[in-house]
């Protein structure tokens, strides 16, 4: 497949999940007891398993394609980029149900720049990993 390609359908899919994650997230702090901290580590540890599982798959993709490292490098740390987006995004609406700040993120360069370091950092980390695996 096209990288494009691999991005667009691997993006979507992260961000479906990391939708439909932080939608359970929502429905749990509606209850009337909140959240205790023993199921928001088992939300964010799903968080963090996704960021890392779908990335590695659209490299794996694109590695057992015969494309190099570096194009699986670039396709992940794309995909990570949509599934961390879409998880930053949504992030202030638990926020603001659980009576938080709604505002937690303001979009600024160093922001952006701490979001873009951490989604190549997550690519070469899944690069590598499906390097492993191919």
């Amino acid at each position: 497949m096209n990288s494009l390609v691999d991005i667009a359908v691997f993006g979507i899919v992260g961000a479906i999940m990391m939708a439909a994650l932080v939608g359970l997230l929502l429905v749990a702090s509606g209850r009337a007891g909140g959240i205790s901290p023993g199921v928001q580590r088992v939300f964010a540890a799903a968080a963090l398993a996704l960021l890392v599982a779908v990335p590695t798959l659209a490299a794996i993709n694109v590695l057992s394609s015969g494309a190099g490292f570096w194009t699986g490098f670039a396709v992940a740390s794309c995909v990570a980029a949509v599934a961390a987006a879409v998880n930053v995004g949504l992030s202030p609406l638990v926020a603001g149900r659980r009576g938080g700040n709604a505002t937690v993120l303001r979009p600024s360069l160093p922001v952006f720049a701490v979001g873009l370091v951490l989604c190549l950092a997550l690519g070469l980390l899944t690069a590598g990993l499906a390097a492993l695996f191919v």
